[in-house]
Formats: structure tokens, C-alpha cells, sequence
């Protein structure tokens, strides 16, 4: 199936602070090409990681198989359960580098950080600036996702206790590592002069 078990989805995506026992990424992607003013939809669906490949490095070896046209702009969408680990966004960017008539935007269920703290936001930071929009997925994100990838035998989609509280708690934390350092040094700055 194309579609993914509804409780799948509920467990994979969901926005827990702190998501013990989920070691999966699960990626759903729609893949769309432009045409001036309208765009056409090329190809749906979800993809999980495989044993010693990443979601995301599966992802763009599937796309790159397709042989685009350079003469044509794609976008693409992920709806991801975890942000890309530094490696991964290295190897997105690059690939955005390479393509500069795709566009990427990644919708985060949850960030990941490893054992070195500093590389996942890191890697983060060269992905934005790569050019790819990343942001944490809201009520909106789960509800298109779950009426579009999720097999849910017609049940309205239904978030769960702390869903809106932490899709805001993340989005501030991914603000502040997309921040130019400049820009934090400057907060820290000011937060020592009032105090705080």
C-alpha cells in the first residue's frame, strides 16, 4: 500500500519532546512540477529508513533516478518524523546545489540531535541556507498528511494532548538555531544587560 497504518503515523509523527524507542524516520514526499502559473503532480508517498540508509539518502536516490528536466522547476514536500542528522543535510544541500530548478520544503514532526550536540543544528542551519524551507509541522501539517499519506478508513484526523504546545515549543527552538550567530550573540548580549 501506498498509504501508511494510521497507527504508523500516530506513533512515528508523533510531536513528543522527548520520543523514546522511535529509531525510525519516516518520510512522506509529494513531488509536483510547474507550469507557469498551475503544477501538475508527478508522484506521492512515504518512505522509512533501511538498515544503514537514512530516509532521506533513499529519498534522493529515488529522485535522481527520474532524470529531470533541467528546462522545468519541481518542488518537492517532505512531511519527515525527524529533522535530518548532519550528514544527511550535507547531503541535501549538496543536492539542492546541484538542482537549482527544484525547490525542497521539509515539514518536522520532531528535531534530532545526536551525541554532538552542535553538528545536527549545524547542519541545519547549511540545509536553510542551501535554500530549503524547514519548519516544524503544525495541526494543519498533521491533518494534510493524515488525509493524504494515511490509510484512515475515513476517520477525521484528531490531535493529541500536546500537539499544538510543542509544535510551538520546537518552532521557537528551530528559530533559534536558523538565527544567524550574530544575531544570538546579540540576544545574549542584551539578556545579560536586563538581567536574565
Amino acid at each position: 500500500s501506498i498509504l501508511m497504518h494510521r497507527k504508523l503515523f500516530l506513533y512515528n509523527f508523533r510531536n513528543l519532546l522527548k520520543a523514546k524507542g522511535r529509531r525510525e524516520t519516516y518520510l512522506c514526499f509529494v513531488v509536483k512540477r510547474r507550469d507557469s502559473a498551475t503544477s501538475c503532480s508527478l508522484d506521492f508517498g512515504y518512505l522509512r529508513n533501511q538498515m544503514g540508509c537514512h530516509v532521506e539518502m533513499l529519498f534522493l536516490r529515488y529522485i535522481a533516478a527520474w532524470d529531470l528536466d533541467p528546462g522545468r522547476c519541481y518542488r518537492i514536500t517532505w512531511f519527515t518524523s525527524w529533522s535530518p542528522c548532519y550528514d544527511c543535510a550535507q547531503h541535501i544541500a549538496s543536492f539542492l546545489r546541484s538542482y537549482p530548478n527544484l525547490s525542497l520544503r521539509i515539514f518536522m514532526a520532531r528535531l534530532y540531535f545526536c551525541e554532538d550536540r552542535k553538528a545536527e543544528p549545524e547542519g541545519l542551519r547549511r540545509l536553510h541556507k542551501a535554500g530549503a524551507q524547514i519548519a516544524i509541522m503544525t495541526f494543519k501539517d498533521f491533518f494534510y498528511c493524515w488525509n493524504t499519506f494515511v490509510e484512515n478508513k475515513e476517520k477525521a484526523f484528531r490531535g493529541w494532548e500536546g500537539l499544538h504546545e510543542n509544535s510551538v515549543h520546537l518552532a521557537r527552538k528551530l528559530r533559534r538555531i536558523l538565527l544567524p550567530l550574530y544575531e544570538v550573540d546579540d540576544l545574549r548580549d542584551a539578556f545579560k544587560i536586563l538581567g536574565l
